[in-house]
């Protein structure tokens, strides 16, 4: 039996000294990381409003002071995996959905933490258990509880979600989350997941290369990966070339349930950081394609790897107000039904709206190389299809 949802909230890894932490302290110690992103200068440009973002995760408090008013909470996936009376931890919901939403709270809402997207609405769907709660075992091994992360999706883009954050992730694909996702980008809703934390391990360092974590590696979905203070890639961080570009996941600050103010490392806040900006872009361009925003957050990065991309930190680190400024360009071009720019818009030697970019060029093979790579990895997949369908390595957890 294939192992199922565990929870992330390992990427937590302590609570901020003194917590509950005065709010203002709080903001100060957030400031910097939301500067480095240039958070502030996109506030001139949006703030999320009219834009919900499905936080699938362990649940999220809607009393937590910072995003009281922002969250409506759908269903709960994981229902009868505790024991009866034990209430849900949601403590890295809750941290997830403050980076993305958070509003602040007291005079003015000058104390604890200010999200990327302050304005944006918050759905929040309970999909996975914390592995420090009392039904973690039960919930990863009961057949009952399979496919709740699929069904979580479904659920968001049937109830009006514009971006869903999936801070989670496992290490093999399945067939419902595969279509699940695929149902998503076909409703138009921008999906965004986190990379994985597996970059630190023995195999990982012996092959330079972490493994694919699901859904981050799924087609259409923005693969998140971290970086430190200096942004420089987090060893924890996975590298593959499913990552698509880089945000900051080293001590990081969100809020907890109650009053409380958790720091910790991980994909998780990386991922977070970028479906703020992706809903910074929906406000401002209701409906723009999921690969259009993409698009306008891939072009406008800083701290571009040499070569222009790296398996470790994808296209560079996220810019929040360059991204919406993109996204601006690419919503102002007219294309025609061919997808080239309208007579006039675009000058010769002008870019069009619409940009076919590789993640590294020395590495295209030819054709005649390609197909015969082809031939020998079909036959060798077939080969180790029984084998792995066998591994027990397919839990989901937080990243």
């Amino acid at each position: 039996m294939l192992r199922r949802a565990a929870a992330a909230a390992a990427a937590l890894l302590a609570l901020v000294p003194g917590t509950p932490a005065r709010g203002d302290e709080i903001r100060d110690r957030t400031a910097p990381v939301m500067e480095s992103l240039n958070v502030p200068r996109a506030w001139e440009l949006s703030k999320g409003s009219g834009v919900t973002v499905a936080v699938l995760d362990s649940g999220v408090d809607p009393d937590q002071a910072d995003l009281t008013g922002s969250v409506v909470t759908g269903p709960d996936y994981t229902e009868g995996a505790n024991p009866p009376g034990v209430a849900p931890s949601r403590l890295h919901g809750t941290n997830m959905a403050s980076i993305i939403a958070g509003h602040g709270h007291g005079p003015a809402g000058q104390d604890g933490v200010m999200g990327v997207a302050p304005q944006a609405r918050l759905l929040a769907l309970r999909v996975i258990v914390e592995n420090d709660e009392p039904g973690f075992g039960h919930f990863v091994d009961n057949e009952r509880f399979e496919g709740t992360i699929a069904r979580g999706i479904r659920y968001a883009v049937d109830n009006g979600a514009d971006v869903i954050n999936l801070s989670l992730g496992r290490s093999a694909a399945t067939k419902d989350e595969r279509a699940a996702i695929a149902y998503a980008l076909s409703k138009n809703v921008v999906v965004v997941a986190a990379a994985g934390n597996a970059g630190a391990t023995e195999k990982a360092r012996r092959s330079g290369h972490a493994p694919f974590s699901y859904p981050a590696s799924f087609p259409g979905v923005i693969s998140v990966a971290a970086v430190d203070e200096k942004g420089a890639h987090a060893g924890f961080s996975n590298r593959n070339s499913a990552v698509v570009l880089s945000a900051p996941g080293v001590r990081i600050i969100g809020a907890g349930p109650g009053e409380q103010y958790w720091i910790g490392d991980g994909t998780s806040p990386a991922t977070a950081f970028v479906s703020g900006v992706a809903a910074l872009i929906r406000s401002r361009h209701p409906g723009l394609a999921p690969a259009l925003v993409t698009q306008a957050i891939v072009t406008s990065t800083r701290h571009r790897p040499a070569g222009g991309y790296d398996l470790g930190v994808g296209f560079g680190t996220i810019d929040a107000h360059a991204a919406v400024a993109e996204s601006d360009r690419i919503a102002a071009a007219r294309v025609t039904g061919l997808g080239l720019p309208a007579a006039g818009r675009f000058g010769v030697g002008e870019p069009g709206p619409i940009r076919v970019v590789h993640r590294d060029g020395r590495l295209i093979l030819t054709s005649a190389s390609a197909c015969a790579l082809a031939i020998a990895a079909l036959v060798l997949g077939l080969a180790l299809a029984v084998r792995r369908r066998s591994e027990s390595d397919a839990e989901p957890r937080p990243s």
